[in-house]
């Protein structure tokens, strides 16, 4: 068997760069308190709004939508969760994870696949606060290089100074943003005449409950096979697994919850846009700037700690301003508008690696990572055989309905990975 031993890598610095090629040592651990924010920060993010105004005009409001959405968010935040409590437990992130399930050439692939969904995403939220500007505060649509080029900078600022800086982020605007909404949806619940007005609404175009609850899991399911980057911070995989299933469960709903709310109420999933019909625009505009701030350098954090990882580099910093500059010409080129449907589509492909990852680490290895410096096969063809059956398994289930997609890749993923690591000949496939 062939095995590649990465060159010894520097002893990682202190300060603004969080130990992207190791794990994160106990002295850096943090408590419940810093990490639950930083994670719900990352789920409160615009587009989950308009997958809630997907399902909410389809089902009555109780107990049928609310159903869906604590089913839905459950699914999500356990399986975040779960990769959270790996995560605890050995301080290391999604994409060093992938070494010992994909190999040590074969978990690039992972680091591209996150990584290049991320600063695609990053690219359309600078352009999306350039959309949002001119329509709702006049702001000529010839400002809109400068604006893009504003926000792309400045929304990277917490994530390359690090964990420290978005963790303070994280704890002023978390409470704003939740205040903010409650208060809309507060304003939207007497403009419907209560919880009797919400009953009698009209149900247009129900959906199948499997491809709503798919919707509710997929818009987020990517985000939740990185929310390692942060989870690994946390003091052991209990503190790890609670503040990941609080963040993705109650954050995630929330978001889902509160678009499904406004679509059933004013036809608009936005908030934001709700929030101006209700004379709130100032309010609105800092909710939106809160929002895309704390999604946004959790996105751009998640593309440096890809990127250090593929290049075998600790300087997670050099990442941050390459992949804002790479999101800046996305956006300014107009590339951002033909990437997202790419992008989501790539949300199919992205959560078996998870699958995979925890099944390597409960079933095959019992619990216990090897080290990182100990030699890794170039292929772990059990782990690369299982990733594309079960995106073609995810992939099929998307095209033609079957079941939950996300689900149906994390859980084909496992199995495969466990079937093929058993029958795998231990020549090739031996523990390092």
């Amino acid at each position: 068997m062939t095995t590649l031993t990465d060159p010894p890598v520097a002893p990682p610095r202190p300060g603004n760069e969080d130990y992207p090629l190791g794990p994160v040592p106990a002295s850096a651990r943090r408590p419940f308190i810093s990490l639950a924010p930083i994670l719900a920060g990352f789920t409160l993010y615009s587009g989950t709004l308009f997958a809630g105004g997907l399902i909410g005009p389809s089902f009555q409001f109780w107990p049928n939508l609310i159903g869906l959405i604590l089913i839905g968010n459950l699914i999500l935040g356990l399986y975040a969760a779960l990769l959270g409590y790996i995560a605890g437990n050995t301080g290391l992130t999604t994409v060093l994870m992938a070494r010992f399930s994909f190999g040590n050439v074969g978990s690039r692939w992972v680091d591209f696949i996150l990584g290049f969904t991320q600063i695609g995403w990053y690219a359309w939220g600078s352009a999306l606060m350039a959309q949002l500007l001119n329509r709702l505060a006049g702001v000529p649509e010839s400002w809109n290089g400068l604006i893009i080029l504003f926000f792309t900078y400045a929304f990277c600022s917490t994530a390359y100074f690090g964990y420290t800086a978005m963790d303070w982020l994280s704890r002023l605007a978390v409470p704003a943003m939740v205040v903010l909404m409650g208060l809309s949806l507060s304003i939207a619940a007497g403009d419907v005449g209560g919880f009797a007005g919400l009953q009698a609404l009209a149900i247009e175009d129900p959906l199948p409950l499997s491809a709503a609850i798919t919707i509710i899991v997929g818009t987020f399911v990517s985000g939740g096979t990185q929310a390692t980057n942060w989870s690994r911070f946390a003091r052991n995989g209990k503190v790890g697994f609670i503040a990941t299933l609080i963040a993705f469960f109650l954050g995630n709903g929330f978001l889902i919850f509160s678009g499904a709310f406004c679509a059933k109420v004013y036809g608009e999933p936005d908030i934001v846009q709700v929030m101006v019909q209700q004379g709130l625009l100032v309010g609105g505009l800092i909710l939106f700037f809160l929002n895309m701030w704390t999604t946004q350098d959790n996105t751009i954090y998640a593309f440096s700690i890809a990127g250090a990882n593929m290049f075998r580099t600790s300087k997670r910093t050099l990442f941050v301003l390459g992949g804002a500059t790479l999101a800046l010409f996305m956006a300014w080129g107009g590339i951002y508008a033909m990437l997202v449907n790419y992008l989501i589509l790539l949300g199919t492909f992205i959560p078996p690696i998870g699958g995979i990852i925890m099944a390597d680490y409960w079933i095959y290895r019992r619990g216990q990572f090897p080290a990182l410096e100990s030699p890794q096969p170039a292929f772990r063809w059990p782990g690369i055989l299982a990733y594309i059956l079960a995106s073609a398994i995810a992939y099929g289930s998307n095209q033609w309905g079957w079941g939950i997609a996300p689900v149906n890749g994390i859980v084909s993923a496992a199995v495969l990975y466990v079937l093929l690591s058993k029958s795998w000949p231990s020549t090739e496939y031996s523990q390092d």
